[in-house]
């Protein structure tokens, strides 16, 4: 009589139930490295450069640490001063102590000629604080007791408080100031988070500009695009084909020339005013300035993301059987009670998808509106630009890019919360 509890086995003779096992841990070893050239590419390409900025928006060793090019070598700067800090709370009057704390690392300064970079660390907080370092690193080994008096002797804004309390907060490493100056605050000489004043407030407000017309812009596509997707979408293959061929037009024509041509006819003395006036529409002193400022912006960048709408649109009305609106009109309903209550509700997917495609875009767009734009027109990103190859103050810009990428990541969780990104279709 056969034993009906032996444990089945494979062909050779091993358990099956292992067997099984291992096979499956194969698969999965194969499946692996069959994904881990995409993986591979998405840490280098994209993880890796935002965990990169995210950490420059909150350290900075332009005051604590200097570095020689040639050997490597890093030695610690502003130490003396760094213990001082440490043993005295924010607000503390600097006493002798603290400039003669100071005296001793402007010494250091000098000898590792590293005057520059710390006050250039510091003239990110308080604008001219560089050219103090390096006055005063040039006389340092001239400096004698009461080092208080000969330091202000060099220049009196050596007592300023708000000075002292950019050293301290300069002399970590790890700082959240820069998080602090990218929503306009900073911290008074008690250390106190406080507004700037209203001449130096930029970059909230530039926030503000650039949701606004970024929200209106996915507006406008999606104004623009809803009608020629629908036309695409019903008309027959071989004329939407055609049509299509003009909506990709523009991704094969370079952003450049495209932002430039629209800089040829919204121009003062361009194409459209030159035919508004050759019609008599506008007099020639009455010329539309449609360059320089915002809407100079939004009409070219309307027109360079209008394909991003059209194209989710078009992939998701396609895909609606035409004879739905047909049973609608037959039981009784208006054109528009089958548009309003069939139609458009099964075009949601697309609209939201290519309203966040173009959102996402829009808000981080740099190259149209620093051409067309002017001052009135720029956006955040431009400031980020501005920061990170002009002013070279790569921590204020990594802190503003670490926000814009925050309040994407927000208005993609809300969108998530209040339609569903199950709902999201892009084909």
């Amino acid at each position: 009589m056969t034993d009906i509890a032996q444990p089945l086995t494979t062909a050779d003779g091993k358990p099956l139930k292992g067997a099984l096992l291992r096979a499956q841990a194969r698969a999965r070893r194969r499946a692996f490295l069959l994904v881990l050239p995409l993986l591979a590419f998405i840490l280098i390409t994209f993880v890796f450069p935002i965990g990169q900025m995210l950490y420059r928006s909150v350290y900075n060793e332009g005051f604590t640490w200097h570095e020689d090019v040639t050997s490597g070598d890093r030695t610690p700067l502003m130490t003396n001063l760094a213990d001082w800090f440490d043993a005295n709370p924010p607000g503390t009057v600097p006493d002798e102590a603290a400039f003669a704390a100071l005296a001793a690392d402007l010494v250091t300064l000098r000898d590792l000629k590293a005057p520059g970079q710390a006050g250039t660390r510091i003239n990110y907080e308080l604008s001219g604080s560089r050219s103090m370092f390096t006055k005063a690193a040039r006389s340092a080994k001239k400096l004698e007791p009461p080092y208080k008096e000969a330091i202000l002797e060099l220049d009196k804004d050596w007592g300023n408080p708000e000075l002292w309390q950019a050293m301290r907060g300069a002399s970590s490493s790890y700082t959240t100031n820069f998080y602090l100056a990218a929503i306009d605050r900073e911290r008074d000489a008690s250390g106190a988070v406080t507004m700037v004043p209203e001449n130096r407030q930029v970059y909230v407000k530039l926030f503000m500009r650039t949701l606004t017309l970024s929200l209106l812009i996915t507006f406008l596509t999606f104004i623009l695009a809803y009608p020629i997707a629908h036309l695409l979408a019903t008309l027959p293959l071989r004329h939407s084909n055609l049509l299509m061929i003009l909506v990709l037009l523009p991704f094969w024509t370079s952003l450049l020339v495209r932002t430039t041509s629209w800089m040829v006819l919204l121009q003062s003395q361009g194409v459209l005013n030159d035919t508004l006036v050759g019609l008599g529409i506008l007099g020639d002193d009455g010329r539309l300035q449609l360059m320089y400022n915002r809407a100079g912006t939004v009409i070219s960048m309307t027109h360079i993301l209008l394909p991003f709408m059209v194209l989710p649109l078009y992939s998701v009305m396609r895909m609606i059987n035409p004879s739905y609106v047909r049973a609608a009109r037959s039981l009784g309903a208006t054109s528009w009670t089958a548009f309003r209550r069939i139609y458009f509700p099964q075009t949601v997917p697309g609209i939201g998808a290519g309203a966040l495609l173009v959102f996402i875009l829009a808000v981080g767009y740099y190259i149209t509106p620093a051409l067309v734009g002017g001052a009135d027109g720029q956006l955040i990103s431009n400031l980020i630009a501005f920061h990170m190859q002009k002013s070279l103050n790569w921590s204020l810009a990594a802190a503003l890019a670490a926000l814009l990428l925050a309040g994407v990541l927000l208005l993609y969780w809300l969108y998530d919360r209040l339609i569903g990104i199950d709902n999201l279709k892009l084909g």
